[in-house]
Order: structure tokens, then C-alpha cells, then sequence
């Protein structure tokens, strides 16, 4: 495994099912809660140290609510994170309108 890869999450370990590499690196995992915005720029700011960020959240928060995020401080500079999402569509229908995102894929086109 690349000790320079690291994983931050936004209050979904269980459904983004990360409990694996959590147990197996804990040093390299980080919880960032319900502050996506947050784990974009924390993201950002690792790879400056080399770090090779993934950052995990349903699609939904992952584009739409962090957009200008990852336009300035990611896109911009051509910094090195993987942006992860899950849950994309209309998939999480449970939740509602609020949890779903048809546009993902336009944004981050």
C-alpha cells in the first residue's frame, strides 16, 4: 500500500463502507464530520505535503455543496484529490430531494 494515500470522510463510514481501511489505517484516515466544504480544503492542503487525499460523501455533497471548493482549491491548481462520491442520482430516495443530484457528473465535467 502507498503510505502517501489518505482517506477523509464526512460523517458516512458506514455507508461509504471505509470501516476496512480504517481498521487496517487508522493513522491515515481522517473524520471530518458533516463539514464537506472543510474536507475539501483539508484535502487541498495534503497533497502540498505530498499526501494522495481520497475524499468520500454521497454525490450529492461531494459536487453540488462544494463546488467552489473544488474550483479553487483543487481545480485551479491542479492539486492531486480524489474526489469520491456515492449515492449518486436519484439512488437515495429515502432521504429526499436534499440527498439527491442529477447534475454531478455536468459540474465536474
Amino acid at each position: 500500500t502507498n503510505p502517501n494515500v489518505v482517506a477523509l470522510c464526512a460523517d458516512l463510514i458506514g455507508s461509504l463502507k471505509m470501516d476496512q481501511f480504517i481498521k487496517e489505517n487508522p493513522e491515515r484516515f481522517f473524520q471530518v464530520g458533516i463539514a464537506e466544504a472543510n474536507m475539501i480544503g483539508i484535502a487541498a492542503g495534503l497533497t502540498i505535503g505530498g499526501k494522495i487525499p481520497f475524499t468520500g460523501t454521497f454525490a450529492n455533497f461531494s459536487t453540488g455543496r462544494v463546488y467552489d471548493q473544488i474550483r479553487q482549491s483543487v481545480a485551479y491548481s491542479g492539486k492531486n484529490v480524489k474526489v469520491c462520491a456515492s449515492h449518486a442520482g436519484v439512488t437515495l430516495g429515502e432521504d429526499g430531494a436534499t440527498h439527491q443530484i442529477l447534475e454531478d457528473i455536468g459540474l465536474m465535467k
